[in-house]
């Protein structure tokens, strides 16, 4: 479970943030993967090919598998669960590229040089129940994708088929669909930043408590849909930034009201679904940031020319804080 946020500066810069809610250990690190790779594909023997470098969170299972990233024109994707909803072909489809599930976020970031570009190819692809390396599992995946324009889209396949829909909102969860999702903020129309006003109640007049009554009904869990509703309020009403370090700490602020501690949203088996880490994802530079749970540190990888050029991917290390300072 995940939420995700886009965000623009005052001069237009853009922006995708996500958190990575998962109680399996993932083991992702920063990984740049350099232009004109191959991809092998669990669906076909042919693989797949990605002319254009991006950088994200990776891991190496016998072929690299990102589950969010940017590209060197700047399109940034990120992959959510969204289980009990996705549906996906049971067999290759003839004259389509054929990939599983956890497979077409590389082929986007790889492929494609805008939003709109994506929703041009879309009829170029099938989306095959397939499974995931280390998972082991068909993998029930939406997308989030935003370019340098602002443009944002959420792609989602069901059993009706393929569903690519502008984002007005900027913010994307988990099941139900996103169309859900939208309706539902009609639930919310009463929320706003500032305080509630007096009411009068026959000859009784009452007074809210104080400031933060605006927020008064905003869902608190951690639910897919309490998380978008609140993820929604706190983006429209979050001060204007202007530099890339403002985005990266607004972001990191927004992400803060629904990051999941472990041990207090706990699965049937009693394993413990909490947030891995934060990455953000600067589609001007291009450039991605990853905070991972056990150390707030925030690495930064810049897409540089040696690396989209580079023989191979190159894995980076997460930075690290090994004490606090101290002040006697």
């Amino acid at each position: 479970m995940c939420t995700s946020l886009t965000l623009q500066t005052t001069g237009g810069d853009q922006f995708l943030a996500r958190t990575m809610d998962f109680a399996f250990e993932l083991g992702g690190r920063p990984v740049a993967m350099p232009r004109q790779q191959h991809f092998n594909s669990v669906v076909t023997t042919a693989g797949f090919e990605t002319p254009y470098s991006f950088v994200g969170t990776g891991r190496n299972l016998n072929g690299y598998i990102f589950v969010d990233g940017v590209n060197e024109y700047g399109v940034s994707v990120a992959a959510l669960y969204f289980s009990g909803q996705a549906h996906y072909a049971q067999t290759a489809v003839a004259d389509k590229l054929n990939l599983a599930p956890h497979e077409v976020l590389m082929w986007i970031l790889g492929n494609v040089k805008s939003a709109q570009e994506l929703g041009d190819r879309l009829n170029e692809l099938a989306i095959v129940e397939a499974a995931a390396p280390l998972l082991n599992i068909v993998v029930p995946l939406h997308w989030i994708i935003s370019d340098r324009s602002g443009a944002t889209y959420v792609l989602e396949q069901e059993a009706d088929g393929m569903h690519y829909m502008v984002n007005p909102v900027g913010v994307m969860t988990n099941t139900p669909d996103f169309g859900w999702h939208l309706k539902n903020l009609s639930n919310y129309v009463q929320l706003q930043p500032g305080p509630q006003p007096d009411r009068q109640y026959g000859d009784f007049e009452v007074k809210p408590f104080g400031p933060g009554t605006g927020a008064l009904g905003m869902p608190g869990d951690y639910t897919s849909p309490s998380r978008f509703v609140r993820t929604v309020f706190m983006r429209q009403y979050a001060d204007p930034v202007e530099t890339d370090a403002e985005a990266i700490n607004a972001l990191s602020h927004l992400l803060n009201s629904v990051e999941i501690t472990k041990g207090v949203k706990l699965q049937a088996d009693g394993s413990s679904d909490y947030t891995q880490y934060r990455a953000y994802m600067s589609m001007h530079e291009p450039a991605f940031y990853i905070q991972p749970y056990d150390d707030q540190t925030i690495t930064r990888v810049a897409l540089t020319a040696d690396l989209m050029t580079a023989s191979q991917p190159t894995e980076f290390p997460l930075a690290t804080t090994q004490q606090f300072n101290r002040v006697n």
